[in-house]
């Protein structure tokens, strides 16, 4: 999709890199697991905030290629939080018509997880209200390739012509592709880097890295940021008349 986006009105779209629970949960003498169930919660207030603040997509990265490399125990919590969480959450998204998509490379996902994801875009494909993307086993890079293996496969079979190939072609093959590019990226627990979240559809996006570990990122706090956000000038490279 394309960069528009309303000069000086809030973001349409926010992406948000939830970084820091592991450090929450240290914080208090527990294990890291126990950051991950405190920051699944804080989802749920953060969804229900969209609304409110004119926000219609909403993009969490959820898990990403390089988590893998963790502790096989932390690894193994974090897949059965994925599944209690489908499971416990998406009759309220229908409630509150909230549709639910997953980019990601499902691939290396266990079977019941994966089912399960596809029952929830099933459930919430009818909802109109906010649309959250989830990114799981999603890492940026590695949706280029994906999508990049794709074009060349339309074009070694006739389907595209080479000559045709340009910056409008490539997102039509990614896990977005049916998603407006993000206006504002936030991440969360100090860190100042994009840890390969997003990285062709945030070319233009306004970025935020603030200091809030995840669990404590509250509604509040992302009100904030959304209209501070009304403030910026959104030139995409041009200069005013």
């Amino acid at each position: 999709m394309g960069t528009e986006a309303k000069h000086n009105g809030g973001p349409r779209h926010v992406a948000i890199i939830m970084d820091g629970n592991g450090r929450w949960a240290q914080a208090r003498g527990r294990p890291r697991l126990f950051g991950h169930h405190a920051g699944a919660r804080r989802v749920r207030e953060i969804v229900e905030a969209c609304p409110e603040n004119g926000v219609k997509y909403l993009t969490i990265f959820a898990f990403s290629t390089e988590n893998w490399k963790r502790t096989q125990i932390e690894v193994a919590g974090l897949m059965s939080l994925f599944r209690r969480y489908i499971m416990k959450e998406m009759q309220d998204f229908v409630r509150q018509n909230v549709r639910v998509r997953f980019i990601g490379d499902r691939v290396r996902l266990d079977e019941k997880l994966s089912a399960l994801m596809d029952e929830a875009e099933e459930l919430t494909g009818h909802c109109t209200g906010t649309n959250l993307t989830i990114a799981l086993n999603y890492g940026g890079r590695d949706e280029v390739a994906r999508a990049t293996k794709r074009l060349a496969e339309d074009v070694a079979a006739g389907r595209l012509d080479p000559a045709d190939v340009d910056t409008e072609t490539l997102p039509k093959y990614l896990d977005t592709h049916v998603l407006p590019d993000p206006d504002l990226v936030i991440r969360t627990s100090g860190e100042a880097r994009i840890s390969n979240f997003l990285l062709w559809q945030s070319a233009y996006a306004e970025y935020e890295f603030i200091d809030t570990l995840w669990p404590d990122f509250t509604k509040d706090e992302f009100h904030c940021l959304v209209s501070s956000y009304g403030g910026r000038d959104r030139r995409f490279g041009g200069v005013k008349a």
